[in-house]
């Protein structure tokens, strides 16, 4: 064996799985595992990426200027405060790197992304795990656990999972009590499904310690190319600018990125229609006897009477060639999150939970 070593911190890391996109012998499979749009990105962004096509001999922007000022033009934000990332998974780790090390601290709740607690290790730190409330985030919990040791605090709102939503009031008091040299983040990777959210950007304009991530992977159909934004103080992202590789983006994927956030019709649609249908299959899922949380996200968390009969219902959707997201590995065992697909695919799904749920009787 080599007796090259990892860092400390790196073998404690599991490897992320992501939902699960294909059925041994079956053809017709839906999947709504991944929160991905059903309706795919707009054609303003496909033709934006096929035309560019014929630049892939240059290299793409290292400022990433013209997205960012389209991002900053669509949500009314500085551009000099904008820094993009693959995906926002790469911004999240952009912070655990500059902030946090070994000896230092890095909160997140026991539902929240695996990503968190993934970067906090890669950086050397130490993830710290605090309880929600009724799988919401509960901020008492989180300001007990603080300490000289903590750096970051990692929350998503809406969160996943669970698809709850924490009141800008919470947002507010959290940021407000949080220990002066700890930075509140906020991960907004579902904020575009909350109607009338700005995901934070006013929190973070009117204060100096908090940061948040959007990303282009959920609403505008880009999660094939990977592309993120953070938003925060300048100072922040002037240090977070530093640590970013000068080429992170591809010229494809800034362009499809920047077509997309223009489209305004297409993404005010697809939010339209996701909101219409997340209404309908949770107040179906509920009419079957499911428990669900009041969902802000593009999905919904199914809660079944145990592990067991969660379990149950996901290999009955496989045999009828649906594929859920099982959550056992986010600590709640007894659910499936269900992503909000088009309408056939909802009624598809609520469908073949009757099924199953009937059998069962």
């Amino acid at each position: 064996m080599s007796k090259i070593a990892p860092q400390p911190g790196i073998m404690d890391i599991a490897v992320y799985q992501g939902g699960q996109s294909k059925l041994e012998g079956v053809t017709d499979v839906i999947k709504l595992s991944s929160n991905e749009n059903p309706y795919g990105p707009s054609e303003a962004a496909v033709e934006a990426l096929r035309k560019s096509a014929y630049g892939l001999h240059r290299y793409p922007s290292t400022d990433h200027k013209e997205l960012r000022d389209a991002i900053a033009a669509r949500h009314g934000l500085d551009p000099d405060r904008i820094i993009c990332g693959v995906g926002s998974d790469e911004i999240l780790s952009f912070l655990c790197y500059a902030y946090a090390g070994v000896g230092d601290e890095v909160i997140h709740t026991e539902h929240g992304f695996a990503m968190y607690r993934i970067s906090a290790l890669a950086a050397g730190a130490t993830p710290v795990e605090v309880p929600e409330k009724d799988r919401t985030v509960d901020v008492d919990a989180i300001l007990a656990a603080c300490t000289k040791k903590t750096k970051l605090v990692f929350i998503a709102n809406p969160a996943n999972p669970t698809g709850t939503f924490l009141t800008g009031d919470e947002v507010l008091r959290l940021a407000e009590k949080l220990p002066k040299h700890v930075l509140l983040v906020l991960d907004g990777a579902y904020a575009e499904f909350v109607d009338g959210f700005d995901g934070g950007a006013a929190l973070v304009e009117a204060r100096t310690n908090v940061v948040m991530t959007r990303t282009f992977s959920k609403l505008y159909g880009l999660g094939g190319l990977r592309v993120g934004w953070g938003y925060g103080p300048k100072d922040i992202i002037d240090v977070l600018n530093r640590i970013r590789g000068p080429f992170n983006l591809s010229g494809p994927a800034l362009v499809a990125a920047e077509a997309a956030i223009k489209d305004v019709d297409f993404a005010n649609k697809c939010a339209f229609d996701n909101a219409r249908l997340r209404a309908w299959i949770t107040k179906a899922l509920n009419d079957l006897g499911v428990a669900t949380d009041t969902s802000y996200a593009n999905f919904v968390l199914a809660r079944f009477g145990s592990a067991e009969e969660a379990n149950a219902c996901d290999a009955h959707l496989k045999s009828q060639g649906l594929i859920v997201r099982k959550t056992a590995g986010y600590k709640l065992p007894e659910g499936l999150r269900i992503t909000v697909g088009d309408e056939s695919a909802c009624r598809r799904v609520v469908h073949a939970i009757a099924q199953f749920l009937e059998g069962r009787t």
